[in-house]
């Protein structure tokens, strides 16, 4: 590196006596154009300044390829170890990385190794412009390295935040030094490394223009350096907005810098159908646009939907919501139903590869993928956010969460606190804003786990158990609670709320939350003030406008959370600090059924044991629980769906197991959905299912078959084969369930909901006949607990089940399963 600005500096010198004067006038002594040029004198002069800058521009040359070959020689045992049980990075990741990076290499080692004779064997008649227009003419492989160059940096960074072993080698390559240098070695980054192309053709353009000016009009290698010239000049002027990679601003017709703050992907609800667009937020103006569908090979570009000045732009008032368009929202049952099939074609894909599938199943399966996720991501969001222009027209987005609502929201006020003025962009103006969105974008791929690369983090499967101690930091009393998001399928949803802590500046929540994790990697938490006035309606949703106090995130690493001990942590937002704590159980680890030491109490022990002990059809705990549902539950939205808060859940546990006379008394006053709750964990710490383990592979037969006379029958015959505690406790959920669902109008939950809620915790095996089953915690997800939903669907969906008709019927049929 000092090398090279030694050697450009050195030619600075030299050529200082020709820059200091204008360069084209006739007394210029130093132009190729002068008068006093036609003299031999000054016409050797030129001949042996183009000698001094060939000189000082193969010295520059040989840095250049002794830093390509720094670059290139990782790359060689990173693609040996990517083949093998512990690759460093991925084949994809190497290709991105070093893309192009082997040709540039070569063509600079043959351009070097022609040129260096021709300046060591120096004569008057020497020609060299065919060599500079063949570098010219090679620019096609620059334009290829920049277009890439974004995303080579972002896997190079990416990779060093997740791998140790890559990190320690992009820290540090070792350069050449010269061959008539003392250093021997330099170290230098990859980042550094990887600017340099980038860099080359502007230093290789500036020395034509010098070759060129100390070039007589009449050598033959004049018109082949112009040639080159205008090659090179052509190609930097076509890259110019990619050449910087620092630079994120555009420049408007008029001169001014217009900066890119925030750019992604958001639905807009547009003529009562939903969009995908991409929403670009420049210093001044909001832009929404969507890529154009271009052929094969053509660059991509934007077409602009819509614009809005920001001194133009206003957020209704919640009053002011009233005229919006009815946002259709699509039922959860039907969500659900496409994560699975997402999660099912996932496996799909994972067993292709193990099995080394053709890769045009693969890419037909991956095609599917995306398209199912794409539907998901675009149909989920049903959080409004509003936009209007002053001029008149209101546009509708609908996001999937209020943390990323109020990102848009706080990043559109904090531009609009400067000195804004409203404007109109004429059509070419329009169009270089648009036309500079391609370049200047940050978020690139659309938010769906279908785009991510194989070996990126598959994100973490299984629960998170999350205490929401405390909060500080607050100015003034107020009424305050927390919600939790966790990203799910490439979008966040809000998984639980903490209550509502009044009138204080020091809230004490200390509630405990246990959140399904589907591929997640990032946990947010949000504070909110609670507001109770009604006047505040929002008519979007009906829903109160409570106000963001602050909002933060942190990233779920693996290595951190996969602990057996809780995580104490903190996350400071807007000077408010939240304290909570976390600890993660994978699904293998959640699922496991642990048979109860003691035999005294109920949880995790067997329900033929706590019938007869307590002398009854039903235990207990499940008609109770089941009786406060169905009296003050049954209308609450999410019922069995929205976590109880742990610490409440315990306590029920508690006492059900000590049998306290207390428990109806406690239930009255319990939360709802630490009742269902409480009803959940017991089925699921059954010490087996209760529709037992014996019988498990025979429902996961008799679900799939497809003749419904043969399933009627096999499933029939499977429920009479159940013991009877385990059959008559089985008939009774299966009663209030339906019940449940009728309600779904108001709690949201329908059939399928339960189903999903209730089958793995009703049929999932215990350890010892699962450990068969276990390969990929998404791959557990997908196939068993599908068939575990839609065995317990089958029999929601039944006409009613009587516990005597069923036995009465048991004499025509074999009781062999």
């Amino acid at each position: 590196m000092e090398d090279e600005e030694e050697a450009i500096g050195y030619l600075d010198k030299v050529l200082e006596d020709e820059d200091d004067s204008e360069p084209g006038t006739p007394t210029s002594p130093g132009s190729p154009f002068s008068a006093s040029e036609k003299g031999e004198r000054d016409a050797g002069k030129g001949l042996e300044m183009r000698k001094l800058v060939l000189s000082g521009f193969l010295a520059s040359e040989e840095i250049y390829i002794n830093q390509l070959e720094a670059l290139l020689l990782p790359m060689k045992p990173l693609k040996a170890t990517a083949t093998t049980s512990q690759p460093v990075l991925t084949l994809q990741q190497i290709e991105t990385i070093f893309y192009k990076i082997q040709d540039i290499y070569e063509i600079h080692k043959e351009f070097y190794d022609s040129l260096c004779p021709k300046v060591q064997q120096w004569d008057s008649n020497v020609t060299m412009g065919h060599l500079f227009q063949k570098l010219a003419s090679q620019l096609g492989v620059y334009k290829a390295f920049v277009d890439n160059y974004k995303i080579a940096l972002e896997t190079a960074e990416k990779c060093s935040q997740s791998n140790y072993q890559f990190q320690k080698i992009s820290e540090e390559l070792k350069v050449k030094g010269p061959k008539d240098s003392k250093e021997s070695h330099t170290s230098v980054t990859m980042e550094a490394l990887l600017y340099k192309p980038i860099d080359r053709v502007t230093r290789s353009t500036l020395v034509l223009h010098d070759l060129l000016k100390h070039t007589p009009a009449d050598h033959p290698d004049y018109p082949l350096l112009q040639d080159a010239l205008r090659i090179s000049q052509n190609f930097l002027s076509s890259i110019n907005e990619d050449i910087d990679p620092r630079r994120t601003a555009v420049t408007t017709p008029k001169g001014e810098t217009r900066q890119l703050v925030k750019d992604g992907f958001l639905v807009e609800l547009s003529e009562g159908s939903r969009k995908l667009r991409h929403v670009f937020l420049f210093t001044d103006v909001l832009l929404c646009a969507k890529l154009k569908k271009t052929a094969v090979g053509k660059h991509q570009q934007y077409d602009c939907k819509w614009y809005v000045p920001l001194a133009d732009l206003v957020f209704p008032s919640p009053e002011e919501s009233e005229h919006c368009p009815q946002v259709h929202v699509i039922p959860d049952h039907e969500l659900e139903d496409m994560k699975m099939k997402i999660s099912a074609i996932k496996s799909e894909v994972q067993k292709e590869k193990a099995n080394k599938g053709q890769s045009r199943a693969i890419e037909r399966l991956k095609k599917k993928m995306f398209e199912n996720e794409f539907w998901l991501l675009l149909n989920s969001p049903a959080i409004p956010f509003r936009i209007h222009n002053r001029n008149g027209k209101s546009y509708l987005f609908l996001l999937s969460s209020d943390y990323e609502r109020s990102e848009w929201r706080e990043a559109i006020q904090r531009l609009q606190k400067k000195d804004l003025q409203a404007f109109v962009l004429s059509s070419v103006e329009l169009q270089v804003l648009t036309g500079s969105c391609f370049k200047l974008r940050t978020v690139h791929n659309i938010p769906v786990t279908s785009n991510k690369d194989d070996d990126e983090s598959p994100g973490l499967y299984g629960f998170l158990h999350v205490i929401v101690h405390s909060a500080k930091g607050f100015k003034q009393s107020a009424n305050l609670y927390c919600t939790l998001e966790v990203d799910s399928f490439g979008y966040f949803v809000s998984k639980a709320k903490t209550r509502v802590f009044r009138d204080t500046t020091e809230p004490q929540w200390n509630e405990e939350f246990e959140i399904e994790l589907e591929g997640s990697q990032s946990l947010r938490i949000l504070c909110y003030e609670k507001c109770y006035d009604k006047t505040k309606l929002n008519k979007d949703n009906n829903e109160i406008v409570d106000k963001i106090m602050g909002k933060g995130q942190i990233q779920l690493d693996p290595q951190a959370v996969q602990t057996k001990n809780w995580h104490m942590d903190v996350i400071e937002m807007n000077g408010i600090k939240v304290e909570f704590s976390m600890k993660f159980t994978s699904r293998d680890m959640s699922l496991k059924r642990t048979p109860s030491k003691k035999q005294t109490g109920v949880f995790g022990v067997k329900i033929s044991v706590v019938t007869k002990r307590e002398r009854s059809k039903v235990p207990y705990i499940v008609r109770q629980c089941i009786e406060e549902v169905e009296k003050r539950g049954i209308e609450e939205v999410g019922i069995y769906r929205i976590s109880g808060v742990a610490t409440d859940i315990q306590a029920l546990k508690a006492v059900f197991d000590a049998n306290n006379k207390d428990i109806l008394v406690m239930l009255s006053d319990m939360d709802i959905n630490a009742i269902a709750g409480t009803l959940k964990l017991y089925f699921r710490e059954l010490p087996e299912p209760l529709l037992t383990d014996r019988l498990y592979p025979a429902f996961m037969e008799g679900i799939a078959l497809s003749d419904p006379a043969a399933k009627e029958n096999c499933m029939m015959h499977l429920l009479r084969s159940l013991p009877d505690p385990n059959l008559i406790t089985f008939l009774f959920l299966l009663e209030h369930l339906k019940r449940v669902a009728e309600k779904e109008p108001i709690n949201k939950m329908s059939l399928h909901n339960l189903a999903t809620v209730f089958g793995p915790t009703l049929l999932r095996p215990s350890e010892g006949e699962s450990k068969g089953h276990l390969t990929l915690a998404s791959d557990i997800w997908s196939h068993d607990v599908m068939a575990q939903v839609q065995v317990l669907l089958y029999y929601l969906q039944h006409p009613p089940i009587s516990f005597t008709e069923l036995k009465r019927n048991t004499l025509y049929f074999s009781t062999d399963v």
